[in-house]
């Protein structure tokens, strides 16, 4: 039997190892239907998925090679393409927490910190929960490679998310409270008592991809992250908005932001205990298009 018939049994866990290695939905889609030409000839495989896997893994990693590139020329900090339902996207290793963290804005942005065998090292042992001699085959390398190249993507991830999130340690409705807080202080005027809820080092990520407005850089700090979002709410937003909303994105509270001229956006914020560490942005239409119609 073809192995077509096993890729639409895992279609979804595969397209959800293509999302984590690319960031982007439209590019996982495209690269697991690759694999899908890649397979329709391939019979009698002992471990279908694991080999599926494999052809998904390689495929995003040649498309990591383009995707540089594009990444030097893309106008702005680039943010993964937000997901408005994670429930088909689940990992191997599989509670509903570990689903969500995996997902998450900041942990997508922190892999792209990573060499592309680094990410793909990291996402197959310490998402997947796939072995090590598995990654070998995978990659190419010796399993002894695939350790170090595992090992030194997490702890780049580690530190770039350091401290660590306290998703887990607070209930929604405490973490909805603290999201609506942190929104009332951005629109306050009033940066003293928005900077009170940010980190020293707090960072500000806006990804307009050159096709809405948004920073150009990453900001970095907590004075001028609270200037910037207070200064932004009092010059365009609130002159803007029609409705805002917290809905549920990559595993997390985020506030979709719906505008007059039939724009959105989308803000996510990573916590650091009581305190935002970092502030995600995306503004790229082409990236919230799950979230059009909501």
């Amino acid at each position: 039997m073809s192995l077509l018939n096993d890729l639409q049994t895992h279609r979804r866990y595969l397209i959800g190892v293509a999302y984590r290695m690319l960031g982007t939905l439209s590019e996982a889609e495209d690269v697991v239907q690759e694999a899908a030409l890649r397979v329709r000839e391939v019979e009698d495989v002992d471990t279908p998925r694991a080999y599926l896997t494999r052809v998904v893994t390689r495929l995003c990693l040649d498309v990591l090679k383009s995707a540089h590139r594009k990444r030097m020329t893309y106008v702005g900090p680039w943010l993964p393409e937000p997901l408005h339902d994670i429930s088909d996207f689940t990992g191997a290793k599989a509670g509903e927490a570990d689903m969500a963290d995996d997902l998450s804005i900041g942990l997508l942005y922190a892999l792209e910190r990573l060499s592309p065998l680094e990410r793909a090292a990291f996402l197959l042992h310490d998402v997947f929960g796939a072995s090590f001699t598995d990654i070998a085959a995978t990659l190419d390398r010796s399993e002894a490679a695939c350790r170090q190249l595992a090992a030194r993507g997490r702890k780049a991830v580690r530190q770039e998310r350091e401290p660590a999130p306290a998703r887990f340690s607070i209930s929604e409705s405490d973490e909805r409270a603290f999201l609506q807080a942190f929104l009332e202080a951005s629109q306050s005027g009033d940066t003293t008592a928005l900077e009170a809820l940010l980190a020293r080092d707090v960072s500000l990520h806006s990804d307009g991809g050159g096709k809405a407005s948004a920073a150009i850089n990453i900001l970095e700090g907590r004075d001028r992250v609270a200037r910037f979002l207070v200064g932004i709410w009092l010059k365009f937003r609130q002159h803007s908005i029609v409705r805002t909303e917290i809905l549920r994105a990559n595993g997390g509270l985020a506030v979709l932001t719906h505008h007059n001229d039939g724009s959105l956006d989308l803000l996510t914020i990573e916590r650091a205990g009581d305190q935002v560490s970092a502030v995600y942005f995306v503004r790229n239409p082409d990236k919230l298009k799950a979230f059009t119609g909501l």
